[in-house]
């Protein structure tokens, strides 16, 4: 597969969930401000990123479904980022909202990749569950350093009112 013929899947299936241009990789190029590109050679299809001249990931496959899952899980965490962000709710763990639309776009694009989605964020959730008050004791923080009372009397006076699950 070429870096063109790549570029053009993307742009298609792109246009499934509506998404900006602005949010593909680039490629054969990096911008070199941690956002991804596109790199094609003998060993496969790299999905690599580089920031301020330091690879921070590089990852290679010969499977061009799992190459394009990669990139589209990046381009709709970034919708699903600004979704939550717009319908934020301080009440609900951020994650609720936005790992649901992730997943909605993901599936929009190809079912499978839903499924795929879901799991990834299972095993998130396994190791870091829902916390649907961390909004609200991060606001009530902030009162209370507004009042100028130390880190540990805020961590503690924000657990009381907001427990963790």
């Amino acid at each position: 597969m070429t870096l063109i013929e790549i570029e053009n899947n993307v742009n298609l299936l792109g246009k499934l969930i509506k998404a900006s241009p602005h949010l593909f990789p680039s490629y054969g190029f990096s911008k070199d401000d941690a956002a991804p590109h596109i790199e094609v050679d003998s060993m496969g299809m790299h999905y690599v990123i580089i920031e301020r001249g330091e690879e921070i990931e590089r990852k290679t496959t010969n499977n061009i479904d799992e190459f394009l899952y990669w990139i589209f899980d990046n381009v709709t965490f970034s919708i699903a980022s600004n979704f939550e962000l717009k319908y934020r709710e301080e009440s609900k763990d951020c994650r609720r909202i936005m790992f649901s639309k992730q997943e909605e776009l993901l599936g929009a694009i190809k079912p499978q990749w839903e499924k795929i989605s879901k799991k990834e964020h299972s095993a998130i959730l396994e190791r870091h569950p829902f916390d649907d008050l961390a909004g609200l004791r991060a606001t009530y923080s902030g009162v209370l350093r507004a009042k100028e009372l130390s880190e540990s009397q805020i961590n503690k006076l924000s657990r009381e009112k907001y427990p963790e699950n």
